[in-house]
């Protein structure tokens, strides 16, 4: 049972959870599985037992078309193209059994939500799943769905922090500024006051100890900012407590996301995963 001290049982749900809804067309066939991370400074790609899909770069080459920014999709055609190639490159001919998932930031809204399942239902694959980047990042982190968990994700464009509760979302904070945003003199000071700050706010906010729980049990850093010891070492020093990097966190959120689809598929009923994107409320 949870208690008002650690905030198992309280605080506001930024993401409902939604039923599972069947997966059409798919028969006996057993199901493969694909992660997406679309990011703003790049995408990559897991298929669940076999690892990474080639996407080209990971990030962006100068001057080439970028259909994600400050994590929403700004053109449609250009994300579309991507998407089908990525999941061509991934699923080929078993395109028709595959079930996709796709992380989202945690307060990406309605519009970009929409947008990237109905284009990712449009290429064929048996099921969509969208979820949020910090429910990814905590499943990666091994974190179960149970007690507070903070995680901090720096990424290009930009910089989140997220408290989940038994694995949902019940508060978040973003700045729409990241790594690229600031040259190698202001990056530290920068990225990390932003980080702080979140913190610090959603600390204020906190009514049942969620926030203070989740910093006992340590932030799980993530994005490319967590590949920077100063950023990290300067997060870790400025609230006391150690932090949990994953060995590669650009990857963590793709990975995080393919373990929930695994996990799905996995279940006694293999047909059963989620086709809506959660709804902020």
């Amino acid at each position: 049972m949870g208690s008002s001290r650690d905030g198992r049982r309280h605080g506001r749900r930024v993401h409902r959870r939604r039923s599972t809804l069947t997966v059409a067309g798919r028969g006996s066939r057993p199901a493969i599985g694909l992660a997406i991370d679309l990011g703003s400074s790049g995408t990559r790609a897991w298929v669940l037992g076999q690892g990474p899909v080639p996407c080209g770069s990971a990030d962006w080459e100068e001057g080439a078309v970028r259909p994600v920014r400050r994590g929403r999709i700004v053109d449609v055609e250009s994300c579309a193209g991507l998407l089908n190639r990525v999941v061509d490159r991934a699923l080929g001919d078993h395109l028709q059994d595959g079930v996709i998932v796709l992380s989202h930031p945690v307060l990406a809204g309605r519009e970009h939500r929409s947008s990237a399942t109905g284009l990712l239902a449009a290429l064929g694959p048996s099921g969509v799943l969208v979820l949020n980047s910090a429910r990814a990042a905590a499943a990666c982190a091994g974190e179960p769905d149970n007690g507070p968990v903070l995680v901090v994700d720096m990424g290009a464009e930009l910089t989140e922090v997220a408290l989940l509760v038994d694995g949902a979302v019940v508060d978040a904070r973003q700045a729409e500024r990241g790594l690229s945003d600031f040259d190698a003199r202001s990056l530290s000071s920068g990225v990390v006051g932003h980080v702080l700050g979140m913190i610090a706010s959603m600390w204020r906010d906190d009514r049942h100890g969620a926030v203070r729980g989740a910093l006992r049990r340590g932030p799980v850093l993530t994005g490319g900012g967590a590949l920077r010891s100063d950023l990290t070492g300067r997060i870790a020093g400025s609230l006391g407590v150690p932090v949990r990097v994953d060995p590669d966190p650009a990857t963590a959120v793709v990975r995080g996301a393919a373990l929930i689809l695994g996990s799905a598929l996995g279940s006694p009923d293999a047909s059963l995963v989620s086709a809506v994107p959660v709804r902020p409320r």
